[in-house]
């Protein structure tokens, strides 16, 4: 599932790209002029489907199955990457895994498997493109946080502390990279539409949009804008941010 041929245009790297968030952000890139790659866990389907959407928009894409914690898959991506672009401009980690439930009964595959997908999936992610952007001196990283890590509801221990673990490598990152000219930083959003909050929306919605100073849940468009607001090159004097994109939510 790929296209091999090099490119001059900016390219942008985007995980767990096949639904939701990851797809709207995806789409975004490749509407901005971007060339796309993009990973995904397990729905092939889908990822024939952004392909395709991708290419609409005029972009080439580049897209890999794996495991974003599974280094030796990761390692192998990247290589794919470099072999077709040969250069990468923007990083978004997007993949992300909840299991929630009260830790007092959790079990600590729950625990596990929560970080590895958040924490260890993103910092292997990060390692691998800090070394493509390194040469060129210039590049963006969008991490995708959550407010869960500031305002935390009932049965998140793990993914609180995993979205907590994003923010503070997003500003460790930040100061490590920074005088190469590679920015770091992350978004953290809210309520927001997809197949995934589906089924909780609807069980809830009014008691969450008493929550929301905009009244309203937010879409997976509004937190694509906000990721490319921060991977614009204009705005290189902003890193090692988290910019909270919920509606009021956390003042709420």
């Amino acid at each position: 599932m790929e296209r091999n041929e090099s490119t001059s245009r900016p390219v942008a790297l985007v995980t767990g790209a096949t639904r939701g968030i990851g797809r709207s952000i995806a789409l975004a890139f490749a509407q901005k002029g971007y060339d796309l790659a993009f990973c995904y866990r397990s729905n092939q389907a889908e990822a024939v489907t952004l392909m395709a959407d991708i290419e609409r928009a005029g972009a080439r894409v580049l897209s890999h199955q794996l495991d974003v914690s599974d280094e030796a898959a990761v390692t192998t991506f990247f290589g794919r990457l470099e072999q077709q672009y040969g250069r990468l401009d923007v990083l978004v980690n997007n993949a992300g895994q909840t299991r929630d439930g009260l830790l007092v009964s959790m079990e600590k595959t729950d625990m596990e498997a929560v970080l590895a997908t958040n924490v260890v999936g993103t910092m292997l992610f990060c390692r691998e493109a800090v070394k493509l952007m390194l040469p060129a001196r210039s590049g963006s990283i969008v991490n995708l946080s959550s407010v869960s890590a500031v305002r935390a509801n009932k049965g998140q221990t793990n993914y609180a502390a995993s979205k907590g673990a994003v923010e503070a490598l997003t500003r460790a990152l930040a100061v490590e990279v920074g005088k190469k000219g590679i920015r770091v930083n992350a978004v953290a959003p809210g309520v927001i539409k997809t197949e995934m909050t589906g089924e909780l929306l609807d069980n809830f919605e009014k008691q969450l949009k008493q929550r929301l100073l905009a009244r309203k849940f937010g879409e997976p468009s509004d937190i694509a804008e906000a990721v490319l607001f921060l991977a614009r090159p204009e705005n290189h004097y902003i890193t090692g941010q988290v910019l909270t994109v919920d509606g009021g939510l956390v003042l709420g």
